[in-house]
């Protein structure tokens, strides 16, 4: 996550109703220590950390796949290799939706999507990145 104090952290807001599973129920979401990774504290315990980019390749929004196939239509080379957050907000209490500094801004990513595609070792092959 490139960038100063521009990047926005979300908190989870207490008292939401419908909330998701506990696994897919994040209580802090923010750039981690050294700001090049989005963090997310889920309520489980575990910890996920996701490149930028990888998450922009990730986006599973219309302009990005084929709604129909789910085949991935953006072109990673299209994407800037510091693509970063420039706002994150909720969408209810069950997804998060980012504006990306390349003006992108019409993915929606679900907690159970995010907790899927986690890269750590310990989720690795849960869900297989777009790029």
């Amino acid at each position: 996550m490139s960038g100063a104090d521009e990047r926005s952290s979300v908190s989870r807001r207490p008292g939401a109703s419908g909330r998701p599973p506990e696994e897919v129920s994040p209580v802090r979401i923010g750039p981690d220590r050294d700001a090049s990774r989005l963090e997310v504290v889920w309520q489980d315990g575990h910890v996920s950390q996701y490149p930028p980019r990888w998450l922009r390749l990730n986006c599973r929004c219309a302009g990005c796949r084929d709604e129909m196939t789910g085949r991935p239509l953006l072109d990673p080379a299209r994407v800037p290799e510091a693509v970063h957050p420039l706002r994150i907000e909720y969408v209810g209490s069950y997804a998060l939706r980012f504006e990306w500094s390349d003006g992108h801004d019409t993915g929606i990513y679900p907690f159970t999507l995010l907790r899927g595609l986690c890269p750590c070792e310990e989720c690795a092959g849960a869900a297989e990145p777009a790029g």
